[in-house]
Formats: C-alpha cells, sequence, structure tokens
C-alpha cells in the first residue's frame, strides 16, 4: 500500500470516526459527511489516473455531482432547523415528534 492510499484511508477513517463520535451540532456532522465525500472522490480520481483508463473518468465527476446535491440538501435542513428549533444541536431533534 502506498503513502497515497493510506492517507486516503486516513482521512475517511478520521471523517467517520468524526462523524461518529462528535455529533454536538448538524454542521459538524454535516462536514464530516463533506470530508468523507472529499476524500472517496480524490481517490477516484487518482484511481483513473493509476490505471490509465478513459472510461472511469466519468464517475468522480459523477459523484461530485451527488456531492453537491447532498451538500445543498444538508444546507437547506440546517436552515429550516434552525429556523424551527432554534439551534443546530442533534439532541434537540426527536424525529418521533412532527
Amino acid at each position: 500500500m502506498t503513502a497515497l492510499h493510506l492517507s486516503f484511508y486516513a482521512a475517511f477513517t478520521l471523517s467517520s470516526l468524526g462523524l461518529a463520535f462528535h455529533r454536538t451540532h448538524l454542521i459538524s456532522a454535516l462536514l464530516c459527511l463533506e470530508s468523507m465525500m472529499l476524500s472517496m472522490y480524490v481517490a477516484l480520481s487518482m484511481w483513473s489516473i493509476q490505471t490509465q483508463t478513459p472510461s472511469p473518468a466519468l464517475l468522480p465527476i459523477l459523484m461530485l455531482t451527488f456531492s453537491a446535491c447532498e451538500a445543498g440538501t444538508g444546507l437547506a435542513l440546517l436552515v429550516a432547523s434552525t429556523r424551527t428549533h432554534g439551534s443546530d444541536h442533534l439532541h434537540n431533534f426527536n424525529l418521533l415528534k412532527c
């Protein structure tokens, strides 16, 4: 395993650990999700360069598109929850109440 692969795995693992253990604010959870998507995007981009195939070059662009949609949806949820609940603390959200 090269140092490049190790850095991608470490970035994804640290992001997922941050998502699992540091869930006090919604914005921090969204940032952890974005860093996971960014590490996966860079890994997919490097994979298509290392294998030297032109066909998988579309996969990173597709993933970047989904990541932008996910970020927009997350920010819309952040604004909506802050307006209704007054803060972005995750312990204030109860999915059983409407």
